[in-house]
């Protein structure tokens, strides 16, 4: 199944696809899991994970809530759906900065994968503010 072609086949969306957002929908949806999944194998960890643990849950919460307003577009609501996107920009950016810290596979999976998902978001909203202008 396929979010980018769930999204396509909306009635009011159509031909007006956006490609990026499509990306940024999908890659959000993976870092929700994987920051999730993160935050068990840090619990997990001998050492005090505690701040990266907090930062991946709030990075989870921030994607999820992301991806789930930038799937539905009934609705012209391009600037909040931009203000999620940075948001979720700012949330991957910082859990990504602290998982790069630790050496662990789980945390490094993490990190990367916060570093695709705030890449696709800033594109989804250079994106979206064109097609505004437009």
């Amino acid at each position: 199944m396929s979010i980018q072609k769930m999204i396509s086949e909306h009635p009011a969306v159509g031909s007006d696809y956006n490609e990026s957002l499509g990306l940024a929908v999908k890659h959000a949806m993976y870092c929700a899991a994987i920051c999730n999944s993160c935050v068990d194998a840090c619990a997990a960890e001998d050492m005090d994970m505690s701040r990266c643990m907090r930062l991946c849950s709030d990075c989870s919460d921030i994607c999820t809530a992301t991806y789930r307003v930038a799937s539905r577009r009934t609705d012209e609501n391009r600037s909040v759906i931009r203000a999620m996107l940075a948001l979720c920009v700012k949330a991957c950016e910082t859990c990504a900065e602290e998982c790069e810290k630790h050496d662990n596979p789980h945390c490094q999976r993490c990190a990367q994968m916060c570093r695709e998902c705030a890449r696709d978001c800033k594109a989804a909203m250079e994106d979206l503010h064109d097609e505004a202008v437009a």
